[in-house]
């Protein structure tokens, strides 16, 4: 490869660009059906489509999905796609699980929304203790709506404004943790639509790994709690360095801060998730996402210690509205899924596939990386892999954020799709399934071998 032309993580800029237009032309060319869905629906989609976030994949236009089963999805245009993004973690047990389809026709017909517990849901109270640890649990429809919960509880009962999250996290649109780290100092960060007021009066950025600044921001005593993913996902994958997790648990205690730990993510880690598998000591254990096999649905628990302290604000606190609770959320469809997904999805023999499978995945990816001699790297949590573009490994968000390569991702996004492997469009990331094949990995890793291969011939397009 010639060492005079520009160069983005070790690809050349001129060869790139020649393969994302080929690329997009061969995913437009394709998939007619798909793009005269989409324009059909222009008038009355805000955007186009449902929800903004769907525009947001590399290809020139959204897939419409026509069917997704297991660890696989066929779209409109009849193409069948080995799926990996899994619903960017909905869908991690795979799609349509058998024993939540089950739950499902069987709730159906017996009531879908009623404001009351169901045998069901008294039953899923003892499941996620037994699979967690000895919480006191409530439900929310999703992890941002757990976690805006979680916080409320921390406030109330430190009398405490402040939130601590760490710089690039991700914990849903809960507003409370939409800041950033710039020059020291926490800021908003940028892009936020119709943000109307300051969230650096109750938020204080730090970096991730940077117990010193965690100490720091506790030593003023206005922080309520920590809010905190076990890994950083959401950007590069960034893993705890060793200790920092102890270091953080010390820390919150000797400051009088709750520990919240949002598993959505790295619920990957194992059946108990990263907490169950490394011992973590939340005071407060979010979760959402995948914890119903796809049907919407989050918990969040409180430790005895804080829910007995909660129980005496609640009691002793005006009466009106707590600002907590939707709804729809506790429904009968959702205890008849969590309780279909506790007990007959997320098992330790399902868990051994899915960390068998993404440790295959890993091998494969770093052995395509290593043989073309880039400056990558891969980083896995369980069943959780990503290939990143930059050296490794990452140690926090500002470090995540440098090592994003856009044009070459999307790229590379868009080459594996054309040669029918789906990953998570906002960053690298992969999820093995339970229900995933050796045969579906061995093709994404020779996918992405091919499309590495064309990105780094000699000479200029084919």
């Amino acid at each position: 490869m010639s060492t005079s032309a520009p160069m983005i993580a070790g690809i050349s800029r001129d060869r790139l660009a020649g393969f994302h237009t080929r690329e997009t032309r061969r995913f437009a060319q394709g998939r007619a059906r798909s793009r005269a869905l989409l324009d059909a629906g222009q008038g009355a989609w805000l955007g186009g489509v449902p929800m903004h976030w769907m525009k947001d994949w590399p290809s020139p236009f959204a897939l419409v999905v026509k069917k997704a089963e297991g660890a696989r999805l066929e779209d409109a245009d009849g193409f069948e796609l080995d799926d990996f993004c899994l619903g960017d973690t909905g869908a991690m047990f795979g799609h349509s699980p058998r024993p939540v389809a089950r739950a499902i026709r069987a709730q159906a017909g017996r009531g879908l929304t009623t404001m009351l517990p169901t045998q069901a849901a008294l039953r899923v109270g003892a499941l996620l203790s037994e699979r967690f640890g000895a919480m006191q649990w409530q439900i929310a429809t999703t992890a941002t709506d757990a976690n805006r919960n979680a916080l409320r509880v921390a406030r109330a009962v430190t009398g405490r404004r402040k939130v601590l999250v760490f710089n690039g996290c991700y914990h849903g649109t809960l507003q409370d943790t939409m800041v950033a780290l710039e020059g020291g100092r926490t800021v908003a960060r940028p892009g936020l639509v119709g943000q109307g007021f300051d969230l650096t009066e109750g938020a204080v950025c730090v970096e991730f790994n940077d117990l010193a600044a965690v100490e720091a921001a506790l030593a003023g005593g206005d922080v309520a709690a920590v809010l905190c993913e076990p890994v950083m996902t959401n950007s590069c994958m960034v893993l705890p360095a060793p200790g920092f997790h102890d270091g953080l648990r010390r820390l919150t205690r000797a400051h009088g801060a709750l520990l919240i730990i949002d598993e959505t993510h790295t619920i990957s880690s194992g059946p108990g998730g990263y907490t169950r598998v490394h011992g973590l000591e939340p005071d407060v254990f979010v979760l959402g996402k995948c914890v119903a096999g796809g049907m919407p649905a989050a918990v969040w628990g409180l430790s005895d210690a804080v829910a007995a302290r909660f129980a005496a604000y609640d009691a002793a606190r005006p009466t009106g509205h707590s600002g907590m609770g939707t709804t729809l959320s506790g429904n009968p469809m959702q205890f008849a899924c969590l309780e279909a997904t506790l007990s007959e999805v997320m098992t330790p023999e399902a868990y051994a596939h899915m960390e068998a499978g993404a440790a295959r995945l890993e091998s494969g990816l770093a052995a395509v990386i290593a043989r073309h001699g880039l400056p990558w790297h891969v980083v896995r949590v369980g069943a959780r892999v990503e290939f990143i573009c930059a050296p490794g490994p990452l140690h926090n968000g500002a470090e995540a954020a440098l090592a994003h390569q856009p044009e070459l991702e999307a790229a590379l996004h868009l080459g594996l799709v054309n040669r029918g492997c789906l990953i998570a469009p906002f960053h690298n990331m992969m999820l093995v399934s339970p229900v995933t094949k050796k045969r579906q990995i061995d093709r994404l890793a020779a996918a992405f071998d091919e499309v590495v291969t064309e990105l780094r011939m000699e000479g200029g397009d084919a």
